[in-house]
């Protein structure tokens, strides 16, 4: 504009001085400054609490997606995102949040993201939060359902951390935090618009705090969103898990976070959910096209919504009856007392998990009041449940536990072993033949083989002047016939001139045409092919 003001004077000079100019002039200050202020996007801060940089690039995704489909993002979105930097402490990245229509950008979202919940880390999150900042703030706590008996813990620790940067804002930041609480707490800024009022002119309704609400406001919003619902289905088949759990999960995590006046949410990744909507609402960010509402859902297991300001002890008493909400409220009011604990690195050695599963404290063990350990006494890590009970068992003792090898490794240690088995029973086999013996492969019963082979052939029979003859049978006529003559006949015999016994002619040669018939009966069944015998030739 400097330009165009010097270009003007210059091109005036010589002529007489009009109010012309100066109108100009004015006009076009009122019309830059109109625009500017114009294209000037409401900021909006969120600050995202635990889980780790994968799942919370995953929360980024399933936020910045389109609700109809979030596995197609829109075409403006594809190869624009922002980069995430979340590797080392206090990260970073921004987000426009677009209309119904994917034109016009309706605020511009600043997200900072911290992993772990300690005392070192405090310093980073004050600069954050000032009287400007803390009207346009919402705090997220990410909780996964890969560890749900780490939820209270972790989650008392992120609050324990929160209080201590709260507490030590200046007065002027306090009481900005306290008239946010109010509107939220009064005129339900969290829930649905169209809730928020009575009706009519009569303005909003203010409600009556029942009891355990907003017992322990933080004085920013608060929601905590549990990522993986999916894998609830795992934990029921895997681990036995029932509808008990799952029910007692939510009747302690409606319970807590009642007392800070938080919203609940859990959510599946690339299905679709109401993340988006309560985020949005949570912060004031309303579309100018699409009007839409939160509904709660506290019936689907693995879709539930508990929005802010729509939760009471009622509801929470009707899931399941036996529930404690009394006494979990009040350990959990004293639990959140305490100060942060300090950080502590990872070696090599470590679980990931037991950063977030320190071990409980003396007091928690002697005092049966602490909502901590309430929890854990009833969800369990099935890992760490099997890792006692063989830690517990002794050398000499039997265990029930199998550690199974890897498919491939046990597929080829049993192929080894059938391929000694197979040569074993060929050898096995050769030295049977050796000795005329095979097995049999249905009776796996040891036979000879040559009767096995009769067997096998059947009966040899051939024709004889029209009548059909059995080979065996012949012989064995024959074989009885002459047995039937060996004995000795008890007639005399006639003797010879020497006095020895003399020998009939016929007998003689009644033996001698035996033997002949058995040889030639003999001969046809050793015959390899079958026909008719040739006759022999007449004597």
């Amino acid at each position: 504009m400097v330009g165009l003001g010097h270009r003007a004077s210059s091109l005036s000079q010589g002529s007489r001085p009009s109010s012309k100019d100066g109108a100009k002039k004015n006009i076009w200050s009122s019309m830059l400054d109109g625009v500017a202020s114009g294209k000037r996007l409401p900021e909006k801060n969120l600050l995202v609490l635990g889980g780790t940089p994968d799942s919370q690039r995953e929360f980024l995704e399933t936020l910045s997606a389109d609700e109809s489909d979030p596995r197609v993002l829109s075409e403006r979105r594809k190869g624009r995102a922002p980069p995430i930097a979340n590797q080392f402490a206090l990260g970073y990245t921004y987000q426009d949040v677009l209309d119904a229509d994917q034109e016009d950008i309706l605020a511009r979202v600043s997200i900072y993201l911290l992993s772990e919940p300690s005392s070192s880390f405090a310093p980073l999150l004050k600069p954050l939060l000032n009287p400007k900042t803390v009207p346009e703030t919402l705090i997220v706590i990410l909780l996964d359902w890969e560890n749900p008996w780490l939820w209270v813990r972790q989650l008392r620790e992120w609050i324990r951390l929160l209080r201590s940067v709260l507490i030590s804002l200046d007065d002027e930041t306090k009481v900005v935090m306290e008239e946010v609480m109010t509107e939220w707490r009064d005129h339900k800024r969290g829930g649905d618009p169209a809730t928020s009022a009575g009706g009519g002119s009569g303005g909003p309704v203010t409600i009556p705090l029942g009891p355990g609400e907003w017992d322990e406001g933080l004085g920013i919003p608060l929601c905590v969103v549990c990522q993986g619902a999916e894998k609830i289905e795992k934990l029921e088949k895997e681990h036995g898990w029932r509808e008990e759990e799952f029910d007692f999960i939510l009747q302690f995590m409606r319970t807590i976070l009642l007392k800070h006046g938080a919203s609940l949410i859990y959510t599946t990744p690339f299905l679709a959910n109401s993340l988006q909507s309560l985020i949005h609402s949570s912060l004031g960010i309303h579309s100018l096209l699409k009007r839409q509402s939160l509904k709660h859902n506290v019936i689907d297991r693995d879709k539930i919504l508990v929005p802010s300001n729509w939760d009471s002890w009622g509801k929470i008493r009707i899931l399941r009856e036996g529930f404690d909400i009394e006494g979990v409220g009040t350990g959990w009011s004293i639990e959140i007392q305490d100060k942060p604990k300090p950080f502590r690195g990872l070696s090599e050695n470590d679980d990931p998990d037991e950063g977030n599963n320190n071990q409980p404290k003396e007091e928690e063990l002697e005092d049966g009041s602490s909502a901590t350990l309430i929890y854990e006494q009833t969800i369990h890590d099935p890992k760490r449940d099997i890792s006692l009970a063989r830690s517990s068992q002794t050398d000499g003792e039997r265990r029930i536990e199998v550690e199974t090898k890897d498919m491939q490794s046990f597929l080829s240690d049993q192929h080894a072993v059938l391929e000694q088995l197979k040569a074993e029973d060929e050898q096995r086999d050769k030295q049977l033949r050796k000795g005329g013996l095979i097995k049999d492969q249905e009776t796996n019963i040891l036979i000879d083989e040559p009767s096995r082979v009769n067997e096998h052939i059947g009966p040899v029979q051939f024709n004889m002047g029209g009548i059909q003859v059995d080979a065996d049978d012949m012989l064995r006529k024959l074989k009885e016939r002459e047995a039937s003559r060996t004995p000795v006949r008890k007639d005399p015999l006639p003797q010879t001139p020497t006095g020895s016994p003399g020998q009939g002619s016929g007998t003689g040669d009644g033996k001698i045409q035996n033997q002949a018939l058995a040889s030639f009966f003999a001969g046809l069944v050793n015959k390899k092919s079958a026909g008719s015998p040739r006759p022999g030739p007449s004597s």
